[in-house]
């Protein structure tokens, strides 16, 4: 296991198996599992920083309305993130900074194309 995550190899598909002694390092170690997916995260500068704010109804749907809304700003701009600072959460909201840069294809190796997590 690596910071708090270990990458699972499901039927063809990707899982990450997180822990943390909180449920702030829960989702600060499922941000940087998923991360680690699509690069490797040394290369990486917190060049940039970006706030996150994702509200769901129960713990579950927040843990994968994080993860969806990470995916989404990869996808839609690019951004990649190497530090992740929770400002604040509870069982139904999460808000976070997060430190990064944009994905440039010259510096970062392309690892996994995440779709979605479910």
């Amino acid at each position: 296991m690596n910071r708090g995550f270990e990458i699972l190899d499901i039927s063809g598909d990707v899982g990450i198996r997180v822990r943390g002694r909180s449920l702030e390092e829960l989702f600060v170690n499922s941000a940087l599992g998923l991360y680690s997916l699509v690069t490797d995260l040394s290369g990486v500068k917190p060049a940039q920083s970006v706030d996150i704010k994702v509200i769901r109804e129960s713990l579950d749907g927040l843990l994968v309305g994080w993860l969806n809304e990470l995916i989404f700003r990869f996808d839609t701009y690019g951004f990649i993130g190497k530090e992740v600072r929770i400002k604040n959460i509870n069982e139904n909201r999460v808000e976070a900074d997060i430190g990064g840069e944009e994905f440039d294809p010259d510096r970062h190796e392309r690892g996994l194309l995440v779709k979605a997590a479910t």
